[in-house]
């Protein structure tokens, strides 16, 4: 019991730093330099430029991010998990008030450096919610549902979402924001690729003499099995097993220390899957 309220209390401390650098993000760098960041931040921020700049009114950030949040937060309950979906209420909620009462830093005006480290910075914002199974909130949760459902790369669900959320603010406010949002947008991704790793798939090939350990070593990590193929030492001749199975990327260390725990002899190779179709097992968010 007492390791479970740890765990909470670190997660909420988590969401807290995670929601507080989104929101001197978005005021010190993304407001700065007039970008239009993706998901529903960048469309909140959209809206708010479309008040400003067309009727001549100032609407505050929270208001606007919680109902564009709205279809994602029920998509979250629905599919992907209740607790995960509070947790990514509460990232949504902080982020929106820490947005609107902290004041801006300005440390430089220089868009280029603006759209590449405000997107490291988002990017790693991000991943400090994911880490702890929340999420920020707006095209996460969609890309979550159908990473889980269909077994594509989250992060490239994210880009094609956003690149229609920039072009509208290219034709609303000018091309040159709109360009250099791209730049914070692909820098947040590529962070997200680096850091979180879970659904992004990875295909293993193992030539070993003790498939039936190995494969009960695959299952305790990642929760599926393996297929055993036959095959022949092309220099010895001898019957060797080929085990093929496709995990999450991040568990593919867990599985080579198993390997060579059981096999030091087995021969290892993997590389990236960018799509597959059938059964996967995903480990639940809670």
């Amino acid at each position: 019991m007492k390791e479970k309220a740890k765990k909470e209390l670190f997660r909420i401390f988590i969401i807290i730093i995670a929601s507080a650098l989104l929101a001197i993000n978005t005021k010190s760098f993304v407001r700065t330099a007039g970008l239009y960041p993706g998901g529903a931040m960048g469309l909140t921020i959209l809206f708010q430029g479309i008040f400003e700049r067309f009727l001549n009114i100032s609407v505050p950030y929270t208001p606007i991010n919680i109902i564009l949040n709205a279809i994602p937060v029920y998509i979250g309950f629905r599919f992907i998990g209740k607790k995960f979906t509070w947790h990514s209420l509460l990232v949504i909620f902080l982020t929106g008030i820490f947005t609107d009462i902290i004041p801006p830093i300005i440390i430089t005006y220089d868009t280029l450096l603006i759209s590449i480290f405000g997107g490291v910075i988002n990017g790693f914002s991000i991943y400090m919610c994911l880490s702890v199974d929340c999420t920020s909130g707006g095209t996460d949760f969609i890309s979550i549902y159908l990473s889980q459902k269909k077994g594509i790369d989250t992060w490239n669900i994210i880009l094609a979402i956003n690149a229609v959320i920039l072009t509208a603010a290219g034709f609303l406010f000018g091309w040159d924001k709109a360009l250099y949002s791209i730049i914070f947008q692909y820098a947040s991704t590529e962070v997200l690729h680096i850091f979180y790793k879970r659904y992004q798939k990875q295909t293993m090939l193992i030539i070993t003499d003790k498939p039936q350990q190995i494969i009960d070593g695959i299952y305790d990590v990642a929760h599926h099995g393996a297929t055993i193929l036959k095959g022949e030492g092309g220099y010895t001749h001898e019957d060797r097993s080929i085990i093929y199975s496709v995990v999450s990327r991040d568990e593919v260390k867990k599985i080579i220390e198993i390997v060579k725990e059981t096999d030091d002899t087995a021969f290892v190779n993997t590389f990236r899957t960018n799509e597959f179709s059938g059964n996967f097992y995903h480990r639940p968010n809670s």
